[in-house]
This record gives structure tokens, C-alpha cells and sequence, in this order.
């Protein structure tokens, strides 16, 4: 039986010029759609710091866009008529990551940790930190634990931790009220939206990953 014929050139493969073009084009169909792909005739456009320009035709947008040298991104598609933003595309992906970026690190609890008998200025330092975290949008852990001989007047460790929860309800609210169980009272604290925080006992905000108290050793295991 004869050997059916083959041909020894191999199999056309795609170049890399082409293969960049394709990843290029994936990457542009996952962003939202801008300039001329934008299918609406009517629009409502907004400036990059916000400022309503009211609505126009999407034509009249694209030559406003051409003429700042900007871009004309759709950022709310179901809106009647759509939204869209004259602002670098670049400029406005850079944005978004970190808007996206704040909101994952919103959900993170940090803890505060304080003693009955704690002296005014190393509360005011506890308070400091609890207002930063709460300022970057931290819910705050407030865990004041008694030694043994403490628990002998526990309204010593109450009026504490009233006083720290009163010198930080200007940026949050109170999940609970605060209340003795065993050795420890805990009090949760939720950030007040963006656009109400504000600081009282911080000059300016300090960095947003500072580490909490909850690795340090607060005297649980004191058994005196």
C-alpha cells in the first residue's frame, strides 16, 4: 500500500506582530467603551474632576474630547441618556484600580487594645491610631482586658473605654454598646462615609497599612 503523501512544510504559525494585536484588542473589548465605539447618539458628559457639562450630542463630546486632548469614556452605559467622562484613558483605568483597591482593604478590622488603669496621654496615642484607621476606612476593634485585681472595679475599665469611644464619634458609629464580658470589654466601630471623616487628634492622615495591636500581648495571660 502506498504511502499517502505529506507535505514537509510545516504549519503556518502566527506572528508575533499579530499575536500583540489580538492581545491588545482583548484587553480593549474588557474596558468600558470609549470615543467612537460609543453607540449612544445623545450622551450627558462629565468633566474628569466631576463638573456636569450637561447633555449633548456624542458627536459634539468627540470634538470636545479632540480638542482637550482627552478621552471620552461611557462610565454608566444603563444611564438614560449615558454617562460619560472626558478624561485619559489611562488616567481613568489608573483611578479605578484604586478605587478598587481601597474597597478591598475597607473590610479589614483593626484592633486597639487598652487597660483599665491606662494613664490620659497613652490613651490619646490609642485614640490617634484608631482615628487613622477608621479614617482610611477600617472598621476598629476596641478590646480592653482586666487583670484579676482589676476586676474588682470594673467601672474603672468602663469609664476607659466610654472615653475612647467619645473622643471618636466624630468619624464613626458604635456597632454596640459597650458591655463587660469576663475579662473584657469589645466594642466594634464602623467608618463614617468617605465624605464625612474628618480628623480631630491627627495632624494629617499617616499611612494606611500601619499594623494594629492585635499581636500584642496585653497582659491576657497575667494571672495575678
Amino acid at each position: 500500500m502506498a504511502t499517502p503523501y505529506r507535505p514537509n512544510s510545516p504549519r503556518p504559525k502566527n506572528s508575533s506582530s499579530s499575536q500583540q494585536r489580538f492581545n491588545n484588542r482583548s484587553r480593549e473589548d474588557k474596558g468600558p467603551k470609549r470615543n467612537e465605539k460609543i453607540r449612544a447618539t445623545e450622551i450627558r458628559v462629565i468633566t474628569a474632576k466631576g463638573e456636569m457639562l450637561g447633555v449633548m450630542q456624542t458627536s459634539k463630546a468627540l470634538q470636545l474630547a479632540q480638542e482637550e486632548g482627552v478621552d471620552l469614556i461611557e462610565i454608566a452605559a444603563t444611564a438614560v441618556p449615558p454617562v460619560c467622562k472626558l478624561i485619559e484613558y489611562g488616567k481613568y483605568l489608573y483611578e479605578e484600580a484604586k478605587k478598587h483597591k481601597h474597597q478591598k482593604t475597607a473590610t479589614k478590622v483593626k484592633e486597639i487594645k487598652l487597660r483599665p488603669r491606662i494613664d490620659v496621654h497613652d490613651l490619646m496615642i490609642k485614640v490617634r491610631r484608631a482615628e487613622n484607621f477608621l479614617y482610611h476606612g477600617h472598621k476598629v476593634k476596641l478590646l480592653l482586658q482586666y487583670r484579676y485585681r482589676e476586676l474588682e472595679h470594673p467601672e474603672i475599665g468602663l469609664e476607659t473605654m466610654n472615653k475612647a469611644i467619645t473622643e471618636l464619634m466624630h468619624i464613626c458609629t458604635r456597632d454596640n454598646e459597650p458591655k463587660r464580658t469576663g475579662r473584657a470589654i469589645v466594642v466594634g466601630l464602623t467608618p463614617l462615609q468617605a465624605n464625612r471623616r474628618k480628623l480631630i487628634h491627627n495632624a494629617e492622615p499617616s499611612d494606611d497599612d500601619q499594623e494594629d495591636d492585635s499581636a500584642v500581648d496585653n497582659g491576657e495571660n497575667d494571672t495575678e
